[in-house]
């Protein structure tokens, strides 16, 4: 799988590290430079109140993981509606996922390791099969 560094990941095995299947790392920076440019133009569109109020519910440390993650689905989810249906629903959200990680971190950085979380939780949750698929293809 990828790393947020762009990096495959891997892991140590008898002292060496070993990295999982096999994939074309030239797909994998292709979907990711598309994935990019995708987001540079939603996050023009992501509006400061959606962006706020997801702040607010990450400061609320009463809300468990599994509640800040469905706030986090319902936030991408509705931001999705709005997407042209030409795209495919899930890369939209997808991208929306990172994009209101990011805008959520630069506006409050301190809160940049429990978006993470809940992000990489909500991907591997709602998004997985669709990675996986995009990544084969």
């Amino acid at each position: 799988e990828l790393q947020t560094d762009g990096n495959r990941s891997g892991h140590l095995q008898n002292g060496e590290l070993v990295f999982g299947p096999e994939v074309n790392e030239e797909v994998i920076r292709l979907i990711a430079a598309q994935l990019a440019e995708i987001g540079d133009q939603f996050d023009k569109e992501i509006k400061a109140r959606v962006v706020n109020d997801l702040v607010q519910h990450f400061l609320n440390e009463n809300l468990s993981g599994e509640e800040i993650t469905r706030r986090m689905a319902e936030a991408v989810e509705g931001l999705a509606r709005a997407i042209p249906s030409d795209m495919e629903r899930e890369k939209a959200m997808l991208v929306l996922a990172m994009v209101l990680t990011k805008k959520i971190a630069n506006t409050m950085p301190s809160l940049l390791q429990r978006v993470f979380r809940t992000t990489v939780n909500y991907i591997s949750q709602q998004l997985h099969n669709y990675i996986v698929r995009m990544v084969s293809a």
